[in-house]
């Protein structure tokens, strides 16, 4: 059975795309895992960890003409993966999502679509397509297969998105490499750097704070 729907709690704040320009700005390809990227792989584990994402949940895929918007990058549930890959000349959007869970032909029908608010909460349409699911609801679609007790879950707009892309998307969704977790996972953020300026230090001496009156706090 299908685990229960979790809403996705995005690392990053995701940013509509309002235009091209905006969209090729905020977007980043996942990597093509031709290049070792050269990090430690323990590095990519905390950074994983930093992101409350399980790494055997991080997934990428790649479709012609899109690249992953960074920012979109979040958690699903407890640990599971989210990202959205945008079509740079359309701002067409497809999302791809990992957690944990299966789906069957009794559980098909009753999951929700993970692209976002059209079909959520609707009863899907499925047919068995090759090893997974085609499945649609509203005005979305989605591919949704089970690997290795996780599911993997496509989702797009139908107005935006064929099937036929969409498919591809699908079969070409796969555990990320070292090299494209370097790329999809977010930057841990430091917790050292330099202390915040105070307007009270003296510019001379062993920089003991200015407690004379009037001095700037």
């Amino acid at each position: 059975m299908v685990s229960a729907a979790r809403l996705p709690r995005p690392l990053l704040p995701v940013m509509a795309v309002v235009s091209v320009a905006l969209v090729a700005c905020g977007t980043e390809s996942a990597g093509s895992g031709a290049v070792h990227s050269g990090v430690d792989r323990s590095e990519l584990e905390a950074r994983a960890r930093a992101a409350q994402v399980s790494i055997k949940n991080v997934y990428v895929t790649k479709v012609p003409g899109y690249e992953v918007a960074k920012q979109s990058v979040g958690v699903l549930g407890a640990d599971g993966f989210s990202a959205t890959y945008v079509e740079q000349e359309t701002g067409a959007r497809i999302r791809l999502a990992v957690d944990q869970g299966s789906m069957d032909a009794a559980s098909c029908p009753k999951a929700p679509l993970r692209g976002g608010n059209g079909g959520m909460g609707d009863g899907a349409k499925c047919l068995r397509d090759g090893k997974g699911w085609y499945r649609t609801s509203g005005k979305q679609h989605e591919y949704a297969s089970e690997v290795d007790g996780r599911l993997v879950q496509v989702t797009a707009d139908t107005g935006t998105v064929d099937r036929a892309t969409l498919r591809k998307a699908a079969e070409a969704a796969h555990a990320a490499s070292d090299t494209e977790l370097d790329a999809v996972l977010p930057p841990q953020q430091s917790s050292g750097g330099q202390p915040a300026g105070r307007g009270d230090l003296p510019p001379v001496g062993d920089g003991a704070p200015n407690n004379k009156v009037g001095a700037t706090g």
